[in-house]
């Protein structure tokens, strides 16, 4: 069982923090456990120890940084939801270096879906089942529709996201009259 205070908070804290402005730096490639280790003051085994490697930690700070735990709009209209929770999205992803850890994260995930994936379905499905099932869209086509266009743009185009991406793209979804 892990403590959530104390010096363990401070170490992963401090290991993060190394993380982002390496990235920020150097890019998601040229990033190291040893680099990681000697900018946060802690031994690289223990960096080992909980993440293994690079492309793991990389993976696991890109999804710690969407914060999973946080709410998720509920204003009782799906589309009002969509676009607020999609807005949340692409403000996270206009910051540089967050699009960074996104594609280090998308680089490392392979043949398997990254936790940041995992977690952007959660919600999508969260908010699709709070429509009921008169729900005009699956979580699914959310995922397809919303959050594939933004991880795109985040990972190829960083500079074509904007305030108005994820109004743009719940209409191109939820065309008017299938909102719920």
């Amino acid at each position: 069982m892990r403590r959530t205070g104390g010096r363990s908070a401070a170490v992963l804290s401090s290991i993060r923090a190394a993380v982002e402005e390496l990235v920020r730096e150097r890019g998601a490639e040229r990033v190291t456990i040893p680099l990681v280790a000697e900018r946060a003051g802690v031994n690289p085994t223990s960096v080992y120890r909980r993440w293994g490697d690079a492309a793991t930690l990389i993976n696991d700070i890109a999804t710690y940084r969407l914060d999973p735990d946080r709410p998720i709009p509920d204003t009782g209209d799906l589309r009002a939801d969509l676009v607020a929770w999609a807005g949340e999205v692409v403000e996270h992803y206009r910051k540089p270096v967050n699009a960074a850890l996104l594609r280090g994260g998308a680089a490392t995930a392979g043949e398997r879906e990254s936790d940041c994936l995992r977690n952007r379905r959660a919600e999508a499905t969260m908010l699709v089942d709070r429509a009921g099932p008169g729900s005009p869209v699956t979580a699914d086509e959310v995922i397809d529709g919303v959050i594939a266009p933004i991880a795109y743009r985040a990972i190829f185009l960083p500079w074509t996201l904007d305030e108005a991406t994820a109004g743009r793209l719940v209409d191109r979804l939820l065309p008017t009259g299938r909102s719920a």
